[in-house]
């Protein structure tokens, strides 16, 4: 293990954020079972009691958690000169098998506790918390997934050894490389990819803005959101980093959160990971538009967060795009 300050703040905001979580999954799961607002047994009075803290506790370490996906990779561009052929993030990442399914956990748990938050916001406008069951629902599915990442992540930490050889950026994510995900990724040519980035945001900023309008397509927006998310982090790879660059064969992901790009990556990565949360959310809670103590301020809340999705997502497209026009490749 190597002993660095970011790399300790890591280990410690998981362990943390895993002990108070499985402890809330824990409690909500009694409220899934016994939760009768209706009741006023000792039992009930006792659920409703807790509730409130459990709620705020939770609130504070999901928040944490979509900043841990953030100083994950800040630390893994920190280290990255401790190593023989790491160059950023990317290298780091590679320094043995745990690094990028870290990074995915930490993906998935980001959207995952965002979700939560969206929810427990939407809860707390009602008097009789209308969807606890709900959101406990979700907490004891994310649960397992945060205890999941927690190990993963001190086995990536622990392993880490200073005299390992790992592959630069240029190496992973490399069109001429066979194999690899990264390899296929930066191989998909890049003026389809275009076409197919540009399209996918005007679809889902249309249907955004339908969804806004009209209030029906929620279900369609939140599946527009995430595509749109996928396209948009494939693209990155693809097309948007040559730009950025101005090198045709550098697709680094990561290189790009660098102060020699004037950290443009983590502003781009922020609009993307806020559209993705508050898309979805807004498509989820559709659902519960009707409940009787939620009618009145719910679709308020819907359309604040289809409205705040869809011009991130906006902004995210003119940010690609200024990137592009101002850049000195031509492709």
């Amino acid at each position: 293990m190597i002993l660095h300050p970011t790399v300790i703040a890591n280990l410690l905001a998981s362990y943390v954020g895993s002990f108070m979580v499985v402890y809330a999954a824990y409690f909500g799961v009694q409220i899934i079972r016994h939760w009768d607002i209706q009741s006023g047994d000792e039992l009930q009075l006792t659920l409703e009691r807790k509730t409130y803290l459990i709620s705020t506790l939770l609130g504070f370490v999901f928040a944490l958690q979509l900043l841990s996906l953030f100083l994950f990779v800040f630390t893994a561009d920190t280290l990255c000169p401790l190593f023989v052929g790491a160059m950023c993030a990317a290298g780091t990442l590679n320094v043995n098998a745990f690094g990028y399914p870290v990074l995915v956990l930490k993906i998935v748990n980001f959207i995952l506790a965002g979700l939560w938050l969206v929810f427990n916001h939407a809860d707390n406008q009602g008097y009789d918390y209308p969807l606890i069951k709900k959101k406990y629902g979700l907490l004891v599915v994310i649960a397992p997934i945060i205890v999941v990442e927690m190990l993963v992540e001190s086995a990536y930490f622990l392993d880490m050894k200073a005299d390992v050889i790992t592959s630069c950026c240029g190496s992973l994510f490399s069109s001429e490389r066979a194999g690899g995900l990264g390899s296929e990724i930066a191989s998909l040519p890049a003026r389809p990819m275009m076409w197919v980035f540009y399209g996918t945001m005007l679809c889902t900023l249309i249907g955004g803005l339908f969804f806004y309008r009209r209030g029906k397509g929620g279900y369609l927006y939140a599946g527009l959101s995430l595509i749109a998310f996928i396209i948009a982090l494939v693209s990155i790879v693809s097309f948007i980093s040559l730009y950025i660059y101005e090198l045709p064969t550098h697709h680094c992901p990561f290189c790009i959160i660098m102060e020699d790009y004037h950290y443009i990556g983590y502003l781009l990565y922020l609009l993307l990971f806020g559209a993705v949360v508050s898309g979805i959310g807004a498509g989820v809670l559709t659902a519960f538009i009707e409940v009787e103590s939620l009618k009145r301020v719910l679709g308020a809340y819907i359309s604040r967060l289809t409205l705040a999705s869809a011009l991130l997502y906006a902004a995210f497209t003119a940010l690609v795009t200024y990137r592009i026009l101002v850049s000195n490749l031509f492709m």
